[in-house]
């Protein structure tokens, strides 16, 4: 299944990218499940970030490794992460992020997510959840790198 959103903000490409750490990434997560990080190496290539979401018998681990990272020629940031022990009902999952330039200033930042569980069924039920928790991400992006028109 894929799911694709995108945020518009005020900060630049390179300056989003250098923005996403542990502190953000605290920031946005949402308030369902109950979430803990474990390690966040960072956002680039051989990075690890493990959580776990969930508590007491329902807690699980989720383990993702940065497999890549760059800058695209039309000044994109990139990384993705891929999810190596993921919490079940997932099998797999991969999440790019784009910082792409926007025309008149700032950037979109793009959540660009495939997962997929044991049926497609499954995955079009979960879909709604799975936007509901990347759309929580809007307003603390908009928070933490300024709205468009606003520096």
């Amino acid at each position: 299944m894929h799911l694709y959103l995108r945020t518009h903000v005020a900060a630049s490409p390179a300056q989003v990218s250098a923005g996403f750490t542990r502190e953000l990434f605290l920031a946005l997560a949402p308030p369902f499940p109950p979430f803990r990080l474990l390690r966040f190496d960072g956002c680039q290539r051989g990075d690890e970030v493990h959580i776990e979401l969930g508590a007491g018998p329902l807690r699980r681990r989720w383990t993702s490794l940065i497999t890549d990272d760059g800058i695209m020629p039309d000044g994109t940031h990139y990384f993705v992460d891929k999810g190596q022990v993921l919490p079940v009902p997932l099998r797999y999952w991969q999440h790019r992020h784009l910082m792409q330039p926007a025309p008149g200033g700032g950037c979109y930042i793009v959540e660009d997510i495939e997962y997929r569980t044991a049926s497609s069924l499954l995955d079009r039920l979960l879909y709604p959840v799975m936007w509901a928790q990347f759309a929580w991400r809007r307003p603390i992006y908009r928070r933490w790198f300024g709205l468009v028109g606003r520096r």
